[in-house]
């Protein structure tokens, strides 16, 4: 599809300025009044004048880089007809910069990332991306975002603005597993448990590290749905930035089942 808007915007192209100077060499005076200006100066500009404005639009919008970027912008959908059936990798920011083009005053920033892959394996890649000024402030180093990827091409990757968050959370989920820091187990109370709320009353830091996440361990007070309470413990590795979500005395949300009440699940936001 590509391919023929191009061809077919050079085409347009050519005839256009080819019958622009045919009309010019070609032209003659029909009277003593007639100007000779008016043999390139008239009506036959229009043509030229629509392909020069079409032209350049047509091949930005189905390049790549730049022109994903617009595309974006307009549409509302990040995903190129490349990247949207790729698989989706777990990106977290290592830094960002703007790379000087602006759509609708909305600046286009290039995001450079490490992406963990479905298999597990790290790659370094980058994505660009319109990104609106009142969100420019959650990109920061450290945060982590769903982005698509072909296997045979790791240098570039696309944010993954589908909307589908299940597969955003499959891959979470399967990265969560592979460092140990989670269980199927675990995992299936989260699906099906009951949600509830925890106040979080001890927390201790054993001194063990994994993959860059510090072990803590939560004593919690489990408000369940009826107002009673129980308490359970819980285990968890955590990145340092999500530490001060579980300080004591917070309300955080967990998960649980019924007939197992110490098992509990807690529940935290990825990029708070």
């Amino acid at each position: 599809m590509k391919n023929i808007a191009r061809s077919l915007a050079a085409a347009f192209f050519v005839l256009s300025i080819g019958y622009y100077l045919w009309h010019g060499f070609t032209y003659t005076s029909s009277g003593p009044f007639d100007d000779s200006m008016l043999a390139w100066v008239g009506p036959q500009m229009a043509l030229p004048i629509i392909a020069l404005t079409i032209v350049p639009m047509v091949f930005a919008f189905t390049g790549e880089g730049i022109g994903e970027g617009i595309m974006a912008a307009f549409t509302g959908n990040n995903n190129s007809s490349a990247f949207r059936d790729g698989l989706v990798g777990i990106g977290t920011i290592k830094s960002f910069r703007q790379t000087g083009l602006t759509v609708n005053d909305q600046p286009q920033i290039r995001i450079d990332f490490s992406v963990e892959g479905v298999d597990g394996k790290i790659f370094h890649s980058h994505a660009k991306m319109i990104v609106p000024l009142t969100e420019l402030a959650l990109l920061q180093p450290g945060v982590v975002l769903p982005v698509r990827y072909l296997p045979d091409r790791t240098d570039k990757v696309e944010v993954d603005r589908s909307g589908d968050m299940s597969a955003a959370q499959r891959a979470m989920n399967e990265s969560m597993i592979r460092k140990g820091f989670t269980t199927k187990a675990k995992l299936d109370i989260a699906e099906r448990g009951i949600t509830a709320q925890a106040v979080v009353q001890s927390l201790a830091v054993p001194g063990e590290i994994r993959n860059g996440y510090s072990k803590i361990e939560l004593g919690l007070v489990v408000t369940r749905p009826d107002g009673t309470t129980f308490t359970a413990s819980v285990d968890k590795f955590l990145p340092p930035a999500s530490v001060a979500q579980v300080q004591v005395g917070r309300i955080i949300q967990v998960h649980y089942l019924p007939e197992n009440e110490q098992e509990v699940v807690i529940a935290l936001q990825v990029n708070a």
